[in-house]
C-alpha cells in the first residue's frame, strides 16, 4: 500500500479538487484583516480565492512539499508552508480564523482527526472561526460496497480504497457530531458534492466558534 504523504505528492500537479468553497457564509462571520490559516491547503486554491475577496493575511499549511510547490507556483502572495506533524507553526490563539477543507475526509483514523482538531482549537483566538468542508456518508450500493470492505480492512465504516492508492473516509451522524460539539454551531449545511474522481457525494459545510 502507498504511504499517503507518497501519494499526495505523485497526484500533487493532476488533480483538481472540485468541493466549491462557500463564501457568503465565511464572509458573513470573518472580517477582511483576520489572521486566516488553511489546514491542509493543497495547492491553495481556497487561499487564492479569498485573496480575491480581500483577504490579506493568509497562511497555508500542508504535509505534501509537491502540493506546497504548486502552491507557491500558483500565488506566491500567499504564505504556504508544509508541515512534516500535525503540529502547527503558530501560537496559543494567535488565529483569527481555520478552514478545514475536505481534510478530514483524507483522515481515517478517529485519533489523527482528534488531533488535528485540538491543535486548530490551540491556535484559534476566543470566538475564533472553524470552517469545516467534509464528505458524509452515501447510501447507494456503490458506496455501501465500499465501505463493507473499508470496513473489514480499516475496523471503521465510511473508509475506502481508490483504485490509485488513496484511503479517504465518509463520515457517519454521529461522527460529524463529535467534532461539531467541540464548537459553538454558527451554520451548519448539508450538500451534495462533485468528488474529486467525478461521482456525487453527500457532504456538509460547518462554521463553528471557540467557546
Amino acid at each position: 500500500m502507498i504511504k499517503q504523504d507518497e501519494y499526495w505528492n505523485e497526484v500533487a500537479n493532476k488533480k483538481e479538487f472540485t468541493t466549491p468553497f462557500q463564501p457568503e457564509l465565511f464572509l458573513t462571520h470573518v472580517n477582511r484583516e483576520a489572521v486566516i490559516l488553511d489546514y491542509g491547503c493543497g495547492y491553495g486554491r481556497t487561499l487564492s480565492e479569498l485573496r480575491g475577496y480581500g483577504y490579506k493575511n493568509l497562511h497555508g499549511v500542508d504535509f505534501s512539499e509537491e502540493m506546497i510547490k504548486r502552491a507557491k507556483s500558483n500565488d506566491s502572495e500567499i504564505d504556504f508552508q508544509v508541515i512534516q506533524s500535525g503540529k502547527l507553526p503558530f501560537s496559543n490563539h494567535s488565529l483569527d480564523a481555520v478552514l478545514l477543507f475536505a481534510v478530514l475526509t483524507c483522515v481515517h483514523k478517529d485519533e489523527e482527526q482528534n488531533a488535528i482538531l485540538n491543535e486548530i482549537k490551540r491556535v484559534l483566538k476566543p470566538g475564533g472561526i472553524i470552517y469545516i468542508n467534509d464528505f458524509s456518508l452515501n447510501h447507494d450500493k456503490r458506496n455501501k460496497d465500499r465501505y463493507e470492505k473499508g470496513f473489514a480492512k480499516y475496523h471503521t465504516y465510511g473508509v475506502f480504497e481508490l483504485a490509485d492508492g488513496a484511503i479517504l473516509r465518509h463520515h457517519s451522524e454521529e461522527r460529524i457530531k463529535e467534532w461539531t460539539n467541540q464548537f459553538e454551531e454558527v451554520e451548519y449545511r448539508k450538500v451534495e458534492y462533485a468528488t474529486m474522481n467525478g461521482n456525487r457525494s453527500n457532504g456538509l459545510v460547518y462554521v463553528g466558534k471557540i467557546r
